[in-house]
């Protein structure tokens, strides 16, 4: 009859419809989108949580946080950080190279050496030995430094 021949057809046309929404879906997947390469960059308490940071610190005594890197670049990268104490560079860290969605995530630590109520912490995130830092804007804790 007419009613089940138009049910096959559609059955075959939701059947090609499905592949075609698949393939649609891998392609996309498989393309990277140019516009929307990126490096993920953040700093975690080391209880590695985006809250509880490090408020106080004793000078001379080291601070410990979890530092994270994920490249989204869709290409390999080497990473740097540089952490700076109200603007004097106080350690960098070198992450080599990290594949495209690879992740770094370490506890590193810094050492405040100067006694002095919320002192600026920044880490600035460099690629490729670029002298200027890949994100303009640093990571940015506040630690309130005594003597010990």
């Amino acid at each position: 009859s007419t009613m089940l021949k138009l049910d096959k057809i559609l059955s075959i046309f939701l059947a090609v419809a499905i592949v075609v929404a698949l393939g649609f879906i891998i392609y996309l997947e498989v393309t990277p989108k140019e516009d929307e390469k990126f490096t993920e960059f953040y700093i975690l308490s080391t209880d590695g949580k985006a809250q509880n940071y490090p408020r106080q610190a004793i000078s001379g005594e080291p601070v410990e946080i979890v530092l994270g890197v994920i490249n989204h670049e869709y290409q390999t990268a080497s990473y740097q950080v540089k952490i700076k104490i109200d603007d004097n560079e106080v350690k960098e860290i070198n992450i080599d190279v990290l594949n495209n969605g690879e992740r770094w995530e370490n506890k590193i630590s810094f050492i405040p050496q100067t006694v002095a109520k919320r002192q600026k912490v920044d880490f600035y995130l460099y690629k490729n030995d670029k002298d200027e830092p890949y994100l303009k804007e640093p990571l940015r804790l506040y630690i309130n430094v005594i003597s010990p």
